[in-house]
């Protein structure tokens, strides 16, 4: 038998850094075992989501295999709330009466196709595809209670996730799309429209603020969304973290940032 080692002691090694794939150099990779192995849609959502279109792609195989995994938690939602979706219809929602949670889920999904749309129309897909995960881990994070309402805020956010990851993952998007009733109640998801911005569902009934007690971060106190200064103050004066961290003394000041913080001096 030969001994490699040898040969690779003695040869001189000319590292060139990261390169170009070409036949030339012999350093590509055959996109069919990776097919083969995972399937096509891994393939173009590894590819979409590793670099934007204009920069150097630098092969990884675990990022392979994570493309890989999200496809399958895009699968095993779908089969988990299947039964839901498919009863489900999406309607209008826009004066739909919704609890908090759904109401902040559509939020969520408006914001992220928002912004997707617009990062398609710069072709900037790796940040399509991060948009789609941000949506997924909202989805998940998500516990319908099995309302009419709560099904319909779930079957539009699969349908904005299905329609945005379509371009790069054509396959299982589609099969999703059929077995969970939209192309029966929509048509084939290659000839629906792009979902639409419902700027109404990013309108918030209250806004979190940052609560500052003496300069010192000590937690958030919720406020509706058109509260003014004065309003602001006396929650955050009636909060319990005031009457736990101001010692009982009397504020002296109270300095509102509108729409980030506000911050009780004592």
């Amino acid at each position: 038998s030969r001994d490699w080692s040898s040969d690779v002691c003695s040869s001189d090694l000319d590292y060139q850094g990261i390169g170009t794939m070409s036949k030339s150099k012999n350093n590509g990779v055959d996109p069919q075992a990776l097919i083969d192995q995972y399937g096509a849609d891994t393939a173009r959502l590894f590819v979409m989501f590793a670099s934007p279109p204009e920069q150097t792609l630098e092969w990884n195989d675990a990022g392979v295999e994570g493309a890989h995994r999200f496809l399958k938690r895009v699968w095993a939602f779908g089969a988990k709330h299947g039964a839901l979706l498919q009863r489900a219809t999406a309607g209008d929602l826009s004066a739909a009466a919704l609890r908090a949670e759904a109401k902040a889920l559509r939020r969520e999904v408006h914001l992220v196709l928002k912004q997707v749309s617009y990062d398609y129309e710069r072709m900037q897909y790796n940040t399509v595809v991060s948009g789609c995960m941000k949506l997924l881990n909202a989805l998940e994070a998500y516990k319908p209670d099995g309302s009419d309402g709560d099904a319909a805020v779930l079957c539009e956010a699969v349908s904005v996730l299905l329609r945005a990851l379509y371009p790069a993952c054509p396959h299982l998007t589609h099969g999703l799309w059929v077995d969970l009733g939209y192309a029966a109640r929509l048509g084939e998801l290659l000839d629906t429209a792009w979902p639409a911005v419902d700027e109404g569902a990013l309108v918030q009934d209250e806004v979190e603020l940052v609560l500052q007690i003496a300069g010192k971060m000590r937690g958030s106190v919720k406020v509706p969304a058109g509260a003014d200064k004065a309003a602001i103050e006396a929650a955050a004066l009636a909060s319990p973290e005031f009457a736990k961290f101001g010692e009982g003394k009397p504020a002296k000041k109270v300095v509102v940032v509108p729409g980030r913080l506000v911050n009780i001096v004592v």
